[in-house]
């Protein structure tokens, strides 16, 4: 039951298209690959599925992101995308259509990003914000309905959705895929295609009025997992100058697979498939490929520990402050505590698997953590899922940064929605008050809610802007210090809670030594 509630948390992101029937024919734009244009919309300009590497069909699937081929004449990029190959998205438990990747069309053909501007001159040199979906690495698209990038772009961003390889498409690691890659690594085609929009977004976003020295990347879940793992990479060095990952990073153990143990998984897959080399198992179809990687155990492909894109001892690589060293705004949901907690799990069974993972630690870990009946162990399960979930990400990449750093912890419960059941703060709950969207997800919203999409809003906007989320009429946020811990409470009322999860945050990050 644990499995199947994991999984179905981590099957998120994205929905339906946007309306756009009240959409102009755009001025077309220049990139390197040639001229696209757009749809217009009182100022904002949008250029829907514009591709940046060439499609990862064929011989190119399991590659790198290659070179988008130039065209001739005038790319009309009025459309969304495709999303990545994936199970058929469908709405589930607390997340509606609004959050869900369009059933149709799926397709391996999906290295497109979107972009919003409402700048009148490429002179303008805007901030750059990039949006990197969540989904478990397995789901999502960069076509969300709450990640509508019009409002951002009317508050003077320029605003960039992506997608990505999923899954099996996006992270089979395996030997030959190794050999043949000329860095004997294999198993992060995902996080290469995330670079090489980064790559393109430096060679073009001047042309829409954006400031290729001045980006940031922000994502939620998976997308806060990617967010952690660009601010690794060497690969993405100078790609970007800030970062907002949201609910999530991979210092939590089992986060992230070798590159042997990921092989093992590819070789695992191969069997499966019944081939023998890897010129067959690309001729499979792309639905073959998903029904192969439903046969391999869920939680198999994701970030791959290869040398190349990412190092192998990732937390002493922090540690070291080898990552790339650039202001974060980093944080939480608090209900992203149901994501890593057991659940319905009784005191007894709590202390037991307890015992299982912390041994001789298991009285400072149960003074920290309760569980003196059935109702403490169920909010101490909860508060350990939190705290190992995101905020021992958030805790470290903000303590190794040489750069300011500001957390946060959302605690503002949306009003509820007739006739449906109430989940409180749940996971991703804040995106729509970070991204200004709101007005796309169907709820009969109150003072409050518009109340904490400004604030929220505000922050985000004024951090792409200069590194700093402070600005006028806002309560002050503290940047996170070794000696205060200041994190910024955005609940009912907005304030600072210096200290909050110290210990707790001391005692697990022992543990990842």
């Amino acid at each position: 039951m644990y499995r199947t509630y994991l999984q179905m948390f981590f099957i998120l992101c994205c929905s339906l298209t946007f309306g756009q029937t009240s959409f102009a024919q755009g001025k077309p734009v220049k990139t390197e690959n040639g001229l696209i244009a757009g749809l217009q919309k009182g100022s904002v300009r949008s250029f829907l599925g514009v591709p940046f590497a060439a499609p990862p069909i064929g011989d190119l699937r399991w590659k790198a992101p290659q070179p988008v081929q130039n065209w001739q004449g005038i790319k009309a990029c009025t459309t969304f995308p495709a999303s990545a190959m994936q199970a058929d998205p469908v709405p589930f438990m607390m997340w509606t259509e609004e959050f869900i990747a369009p059933p149709k069309p799926l397709s391996e053909d999906c290295l497109y990003l979107n972009v919003w501007t409402s700048a009148k001159s490429s002179k303008e040199k805007r901030p750059v914000f990039v949006w990197i979906h969540g989904g478990g690495f397995t789901s999502g698209a960069s076509t969300c309905a709450v990640y509508d990038g019009d409002a951002m772009a009317q508050k003077g961003l320029v605003f960039v959705s992506i997608n990505y390889r999923l899954g099996a498409f996006g992270f089979l690691a395996h030997p030959e895929l190794s050999k043949e890659s000329g860095h004997s690594a294999s198993g992060n085609y995902a996080l290469q295609d995330q670079i090489a929009a980064l790559q393109w977004i430096k060679k073009n976003i001047t042309a829409f009025g954006g400031d290729p020295n001045n980006v940031t990347i922000a994502g939620q879940s998976a997308g806060s997992f990617a967010v952690n793992a660009l601010i690794a990479s060497p690969l993405a060095k100078g790609l970007f100058h800030r970062a907002i990952p949201q609910s999530g990073g991979l210092f939590n153990p089992g986060r992230i697979k070798s590159l042997p143990d990921a092989e093992k998984t590819g070789q695992l897959f191969m069997k499966n498939a019944g081939v023998s080399n890897l010129a067959e198992l690309r001729q499979k179809s792309a639905e073959e490929v998903l029904k192969i990687a439903a046969t391999i155990p869920w939680g198999s492909f994701g970030p791959v520990s290869d040398e190349y894109v990412l190092p192998t001892d990732l937390y002493n690589y922090f540690k070291r402050q080898k990552q790339n060293q650039i202001p974060i705004l980093t944080g939480w949901v608090t209900g992203d505590g149901n994501l890593a907690a057991g659940q319905n799990t009784t005191a007894q069974q709590f202390k037991d698997n307890s015992k299982k993972v912390y041994g001789d630690k298991l009285d400072a870990f149960l003074a920290l953590f309760p569980a003196n009946s059935d109702a403490e162990a169920g909010r101490s399960a909860l508060k350990q899922g939190l705290i190992s979930f995101a905020v021992l990400s958030s805790h470290v990449m903000a303590t190794t940064n040489s750069m300011p750093s500001f957390l946060y912890q959302f605690s503002h419960v949306p009003v509820d929605k007739p006739d449906f059941p109430n989940y409180g703060a749940f996971h991703t709950s804040e995106v729509p008050f970070a991204l200004h969207t709101l007005h796309l997800w169907k709820r009969p919203w109150r003072k409050a809610d518009y109340d904490m999409e400004k604030i929220m809003t505000q922050y985000w906007v004024n951090f792409a802007k200069n590194g700093d989320p402070n600005g006028p009429g806002l309560p002050v946020w503290k940047a996170y210090e070794s000696k205060t811990r200041t994190i910024m409470e955005l609940g009912d009322p907005v304030v600072p809670k210096p200290g909050l999860f110290q210990q707790e945050i001391n005692f697990m990050e022992a543990l990842v030594h």
